[in-house]
């Protein structure tokens, strides 16, 4: 879950033309944005105000899901909206709330189950590829790199896609699913027993922070999505603070 007070900010778009805002609610419409090389479709589902994205090849028209939160009916029409049939389902940690539809979906859609190694076993599903830092995922023409942020769960993992380069704005953005890691405002929830904040501030710093651009747009687990740039002026608070 989200820090406890995330302070909003605002993001620019990618382009001038880009309408998408990332901000969607429980029972509303997707918001597509459509990157080079990738559409990315985000919809919100439960009452814990859950963030899914479904990313589209737009190459291949293959397609990969973040978090099968809940849903599952809505996560098939969610499919549907993408194209024809889904490949791959990214769990991005094991707490019970992004993982409500996952075994449904799964049945559904014969779809390959990925999850961070350390919190595969939690899954209700067998997954079947455990990914750590360092790896990758592949569907169609796209490959995500896999960031292994301890500290929220043991095992939890954002996606990183680089953008490829526009060759009308020059723009090379990376895009980066954060699960429940990172947020508007600082990092996941770290109160609970098995939780680290020393652990997840770290890893957020050395592997996220330090790694990626300013404009790396992130996506969060809830809620709306922010930029690196405007969130490392708060690093040090969130440290001090300790949450």
């Amino acid at each position: 879950m989200p820090p406890s007070r995330p302070h909003r900010q605002e993001c620019d778009p990618v382009t001038s033309n880009d309408t998408y805002t990332g901000h969607v609610e429980p029972g509303g419409p997707a918001d597509v944005r459509e990157l080079a090389g990738l559409t990315v479709r985000k919809l919100a589902v439960s009452e814990m105000h859950n963030n899914v994205y479904l990313l589209t090849c737009t190459a291949t028209g293959e397609q990969l899901l973040v978090d099968a939160a809940d849903g599952a009916a809505r996560l098939r029409a969610l499919v549907a909206e993408g194209g024809d049939g889904l490949g791959t389902i990214v769990t991005t940690h094991q707490h019970w709330d992004h993982v409500r539809a996952l075994a449904e979906l799964v049945e559904a859609t014969g779809a390959t189950t990925v999850a961070g190694a350390d919190d595969a076993d939690a899954l209700p599903v067998p997954v079947d590829r455990r990914v750590e830092q360092g790896d990758t995922v592949s569907f169609g023409d796209v490959t995500l790199d896999v960031v292994h942020l301890r500290g929220h769960t043991p095992g939890s993992i954002a996606l990183a896609y680089r953008e490829h380069r526009s060759a009308a704005t020059g723009s090379a953005r990376t895009h980066l699913f954060t699960g429940d890691s990172l947020f508007p405002g600082g990092v996941g929830n770290t109160k609970n027993e098995g939780q680290s904040f020393d652990s997840l501030i770290e890893d957020v710093t050395t592997r996220v922070f330090d790694v990626y651009d300013d404009d790396t747009w992130f996506y969060p687990g809830h809620g709306d999505d922010s930029t690196l740039g405007a969130e490392r002026p708060h690093v040090q608070e969130w440290r001090d603070r300790g949450w």
